[in-house]
């Protein structure tokens, strides 16, 4: 049977956000808005847990990761699997947006945050 595409089910999240109590409210409100979340706090475990989770309708990543930054992330998950989109959500934009489908302050409510991920799944996997 062949897989169903993301729009089909509930949408899973592949949130990476290395301050654990950030991570934490935000797996929350996502959780409390209808999606499933998987969790990272590093750019390695992120991979690892794309590369084991092929259901992952998108990556919502901070831009600083520990040394590294999601724009590094944002090009390797691209290599793997370039239709997931990836939106960056951080307090600081990154310098480019090559790689990267979207991006959202961490200073907007999580309303915001929520329709914007919401949006885009719903245009990648239509």
């Amino acid at each position: 049977m062949p897989a169903q595409s993301p729009i089909h089910r509930t949408p899973l999240i592949l949130h990476v956000e290395d301050d654990n109590a950030q991570a934490e409210t935000l797996r929350s409100i996502l959780e409390g808005s209808g999606f499933s979340v998987r969790q990272a706090s590093t750019v390695e475990d992120a991979l690892r847990l794309f590369q084991q989770e092929t259901a992952v309708s998108l990556v919502l990543a901070d831009h600083m990761l520990g040394g590294k930054t999601g724009t590094q992330l944002a090009a390797q998950i691209k290599k793997i699997r370039p239709t997931v989109p990836v939106v960056m959500h951080s307090g600081t934009p990154p310098v480019s947006m090559r790689n990267i489908d979207g991006f959202i302050d961490k200073g907007e409510p999580p309303a915001t945050l929520v329709v914007f991920i919401a949006e885009l799944i719903r245009r990648f996997w239509s």
